[in-house]
């Protein structure tokens, strides 16, 4: 990750961000998946059998950069298992230029059919680094 969080980041992990996020994965934990999607706007959200969702996104947005989600997955694949951990693991920081970072970060979501990796980009200028993985249960 880089060495420069940028100010969302250090905000967030200053002062303790959403401390909601783990008790919303945790809610989620051992329910089935009926329907998962990366939205047009880089939230990963998991429908449940029960109704409810959880979306996941990157909350570190600081001012000028570029943050998306993508996956190679095919996520239909893991639609009716169910969910049994997520990790998140960091991928090492690339230079895109002469000033330009970009970072990576994986989000590993295991599910009972196996478990798929979603990518969390940051292409920054080297000082709004860092990352932020929120995540909420929407309400039904």
């Amino acid at each position: 990750m880089s060495s420069h969080p940028g100010l969302g980041v250090m905000i967030k992990t200053l002062f303790g961000g959403d401390s909601d996020a783990g008790e919303a994965v945790k809610q989620s934990l051992g329910k089935t998946i009926t329907a998962l999607e990366l939205t047009e706007d880089d939230n990963l959200v998991l429908t449940f059998e029960d109704k409810t969702k959880l979306k996941l996104w990157d909350g570190g947005q600081s001012c000028c950069e570029s943050r998306y989600m993508r996956t190679d997955d095919n996520l239909s694949d893991y639609i009716g298992g169910q969910l049994l951990d997520m990790e998140l693991r960091d991928a090492p920081s690339q230079a895109d230029g002469d000033d330009d970072a970009h970072d990576v970060q994986f989000l590993v979501v295991k599910t009972s059919n196996g478990q798929f990796v979603m990518s969390n980009h940051n292409e920054h200028n080297g000082y709004y680094g860092g990352f932020y993985i929120e995540a909420a249960v929407l309400p039904q």
